[in-house]
């Protein structure tokens, strides 16, 4: 591969040597090839980029193709008002199937974040346009100009009809045309559905002496090998989608043929910019230049300078992942995230940078590409913000976790349970410690570090279930199930009342437990951060009090406490409706407080745990940090406004993907079905949930937060109550307030004035007392003066606690003294001894902190200080008395008399 020098003086620049092609920047490529396709009298539709986040597929971590967001259009699944369209695609291939992320740096072309350039025909034209378009594109000057000479063609070996074309609408010649097999050049959307041939365009990059007009022909031997080695650069990939795959492996013709390319911006820059690398391209030079500027080492283009370029990459995909929503944390597409930021801190490492690095370099992308991609702007604070805390919280745990692994350097295969403590203690993911390890030729027992992994989950699996809105709690008790009526099944009707005049199903009954399944069931079972409902169940002569709610086969059942033996009637079913009344006063809540949160503090914020009781709720979310005061009430008022509003909550069963293309929020880990439950606060909220609910806002009377603090890293948690709740908190901080009042003998509209004057009456006080301190005021009565030689010790006792206030005590003893040593015993709530010494005795040696220590050791405590005052505790207060009887003879001995 050809390495030349490109200036980071400049975005870029072309070696005279390479500039066989058009020097053209990556801006006018761009636009290039969204004008040339929605130009009359091609005529695509230009569709901006969608997110990075599918907005229909969350089994997909990331869009990694142009294509993504028209799969349901290829599928037959979805209409639009056009049959051609033309994108530029944001793109990122760093997780899953698709995963570029540990080669990036290394080579030439691979990168995480990308940007994809393509037109498709939605059963439109086929391949002649499609190949006559891409032609025109590449090889005309009014567009790229690359000379027809320097263009090889690969197709499908068996695709007749493309081979034909290219020779045809393009006049290729048959030997610069080149079939190759299914895995080059057949391409599947999944094991069924659409599928078909491919056609790629290459572009010889060697220099004018190897390649061009005149130049000896190509054998197929020689084209895999240069294509391989990246001098035949692949730029574009057209996709005829022309086949039906079908599960027994057969192919039938599609009744609508469509077409998908794909060319790859930065391939496209480095053929047009003249340089081997795509690193080289000004895509990455600016960003280059800048983490040069901030580092303050210089870039090498060999394998010196792999940790610029991840740098580079990674900002890149940061920079767009985070403007897109995602945010870092420790599952799905947030952990990702979180690899290529910890990724990206641990190469800024190996360069020597001890401080966050790619927060600079994200700010460097943000104004480099915000021009095409206005969201990058927008967000410019969110993202610089968010990266450097990430980038904060890794240095405070990078340092301890690279010292593990050099302790472990000797070893060829670092165990399992040490790969997971370095995930788990110290934040390395488990790809990173793999790179490290790689590099010191070592390995890590992947299947190990799987195993502790498990546990680890096995432990929290019921807590993250709870607040992760997983399945109703199922628990294993004792007995045998006794079946009423076996024939009939469970119907949950708690949506729809509280109240249910019912049958048994079954029944089981083990000690005074008794569990018992209702043919009409009102009672919620615990799920999704909502705990379980309570209430009674009457029979004929007989009582349950409900005191839980637990999922069992085939629905759930009540439980409660019932000594007697039990004989089955049917029955009448009671919710506490008051109690359930204020769950759903909550849970509603939630959703309204989420919707806030994303409004406020942006689309990054999503839930990661709740609970919803009837006391209080409390809602867990991705941010990186504390919100303020002023914020915080902000969102309160956001939420409260909603409630005034007394807005509708709308439900509704939706088919899963309507309900995602609608907006619906879902997590990314959840499994749902193809027939979801949707709450919908009409204009401010729209979610995926089974909970109960308020039918109006209005009904939540009031909403107050209670805390907000941290819940892990990334993930903060606030605390709210509503309704009968809200209420009372404010009844009992208005109690103390009057509480507060009345003890300041003030009235509570009046209160902060009469603290404000008691604090300043208060500081006037310790300003006097400071002055008496300096005069030497505050040592007891019983002070004594020994002589130890031309030394002076200066024994006192003292009720003084305050540190500051001895501090100030020692410095006037120390100012008033010559060639003199203070020993203060203090005997307020916390006993200790603490010793000065004049300035002429520290120049002889004397140290304050080693007589502090001595005679504190009498007593059991210990201490220290600087030479010239030091403090030390007391072991046991009731020795006091006798250190300081001993504390002359300490004395003496120390200053050697």
């Amino acid at each position: 591969m050809l390495r030349l020098a490109v200036s980071l003086d400049s975005p870029f620049s072309w070696p005279a040597a390479r500039t066989i092609f058009p020097p053209m920047e990556s801006a006018a490529i761009r636009r290039k090839f969204l004008d040339y396709f929605s130009a009359a009298p091609r005529s695509h539709r230009e569709v901006p980029s969608s997110s990075l986040v599918p907005a229909d597929d969350p089994t997909l971590l990331f869009t990694n193709a142009g294509m993504v967001q028209f799969k349901r259009v290829f599928q037959g699944l979805e209409r639009r008002d056009y049959s051609r369209a033309v994108t530029c695609q944001k793109c990122v291939r760093a997780g899953g199937k698709h995963n570029d992320l540990e080669q990036v740096g290394h080579t030439a072309r691979h990168h995480t974040f990308f940007e994809m350039l393509g037109n498709f025909s939605f059963g439109d034209y086929f391949k002649r346009e499609a190949i006559g378009y891409a032609w025109e594109w590449v090889t005309s000057d009014a567009w790229l100009g690359i000379s027809p000479d320097r263009i090889y063609v690969t197709i499908h070996h068996t695709d007749d009809e493309a081979r034909g074309l290219w020779r045809e609408v393009a006049g290729v010649q048959d030997e610069r045309i080149f079939g190759l097999g299914d895995e080059d050049n057949f391409w599947q959307m999944g094991e069924t559905g659409p599928a078909g041939p491919c056609s790629e365009i290459l572009v010889d990059v060697r220099g004018k002496r190897h390649a061009g007009r005149g130049k000896r022909k190509l054998g197929r031997d020689e084209f895999v090998r240069l294509s391989e080695a990246g001098e035949l650069l692949e730029i574009w990939n057209l996709v005829f989608m022309q086949y039906d795959l079908r599960a027994d492996g057969s192919r039938s013709p599609l009744p609508a043929p469509s077409v998908d390319t794909g060319a790859g911006l930065e391939r496209v820059a480095a053929v047009m910019q003249g340089v081997a690398s795509n690193f080289d391209t000004d895509l990455f030079t600016p960003v280059i230049r800048r983490a040069v500027e901030v580092v303050g080492k210089p870039y090498d283009r060999g394998p010196g300078g792999a940790s610029y370029r991840v740098l580079a990459d990674h900002a890149r995909a940061v920079a767009f992942l985070l403007a897109d929503g995602v945010f870092p944390s420790n599952e799905g597409r947030g952990y990702v995230l979180r690899r290529i930021l910890r990724r990206a801190v641990r190469h800024a490492w190996l360069l020597g940078r001890r401080a966050p690095t790619l927060v600079h370099l994200a700010h460097e992308v943000c104004e480099l590409m915000g021009v095409a991609y206005p969201e990058l702007l927008a967000k410019r604070q969110h993202i610089e913000t968010v990266t450097r805390a990430e980038e904060e919280r890794f240095f405070e745990t990078i340092e301890g976790g690279l010292k593990r692994l050099d302790e472990l350097k000797r070893v060829k295969v670092i165990p399992g349970a040490d790969a997971f403590k370095l995930y788990d203690t110290y934040g390395f993911p488990i790809d990173l410690t793999q790179l490290i390890a790689a590099e010191r030729r070592q390995t890590v027992d992947v299947a190990g570090f799987e195993r502790e992994l498990g546990k680890q989950r096995t432990r929290s699996q019921e807590a993250l279930e709870r607040s992760k809105g997983g399945p109703a709690v199922q628990r294993q008790r004792a007995g045998e199930w006794r079946v009423v009526k076996p024939k009939a099944r469970q119907q949950w009707v708690g949506y729809d009342t509280t109240r249910a005049d019912t049958d048994l199903l079954a029944f089981r009954q083990a000690g005074d437990t008794l569990e018992l399944v209702l043919e009409e069931n009102p009672f919620y079972a615990e799920s999704g951060g909502q705990v379980s409902d309570t209430g009674r169940v009457q029979g004929e002569g007989w009582e349950l009090q409900v005191a839980d709610v637990e999922k069992v086969e085939g629905g759930s059942a009540v439980v409660g406490s019932f000594g007697a033996a039990f004989e089955p009637t049917p029955v009448t079913a009671q919710v506490d409706e008051p109690r359930r009344r204020n769950i759903e006063r909550n849970h509603t809540g939630t959703h309204l407080v989420h919707a806030a949160l994303r409004k406020i503090l942006g689309a990054h914020v999503r839930q990661q745990g709740s609970v919803v009781a009837p006391d209080r709720l409390r809602f867990d979310f991705a941010h990186h940090g504390p919100i303020d005061d002023v914020t915080l009430g902000r969102i309160e008022a956001e939420v409260n406004a909603h409630v005034w509003e007394n807005l509708p909550v709308e439900t509704r069963q939706m088919k899963y993907q309507d309900a995602i293309t609608a907006g619906a929020i879902a997590f990314f880990t959840e499994k749902y079905g193809d027939i979801v439950r949707v709450v919908d606060v009409p204009g401010v909220s729209l979610e995926l949930c089974g909970g109960t609910h308020v039918p109006t806002t209005g009904q939540i009377g009031l909403f107050r937060f209670t805390h907000e603090t941290g819940a892990a890293a990334g993930v903060r948690r606030i605390e709210a109550v509503t309704g009968p709740g809200a209420y009372e908190l404010i009844r009992k901080l208005e109690a103390q307030l009057e509480a507060a009042a009345g003890a300041l003998k003030s009235q509570p509209e009046h209160l902060v004035r009469r603290i404000e004057t008691l604090l300043e009456e208060n500081r006037k006080l310790e300003r006097r007392v400071e002055e008496l301190l300096k005069g030497g005021t505050g040592k007891g009565e019983g002070g004594r003066v020994e002589k130890i030689g031309d030394v002076e010790l200066h024994l006192d006792e003292s009720a003084i606690d305050d540190r500051n206030q001895i501090a100030i005590l020692m410095d006037a003893f120390r100012a008033q003294h010559k060639r003199a040593i203070s020993v203060l015993f203090t005997n307020g709530e916390r006993p200790g001894i603490h010793v000065a010494v004049t300035d002429d005795l520290l120049s002889e040696g004397v140290k304050a902190g080693e007589i502090a220590g001595a005679i504190a050791a009498v007593s059991g405590g210990k201490g220290g200080g600087r030479p010239h005052f030091a403090s030390a505790g007391a072991g046991d207060p009731a020795k006091l008395s006798l250190a300081r009887s001993e504390a002359p003879a300490i004395v003496r001995r120390l200053l050697g008399r």
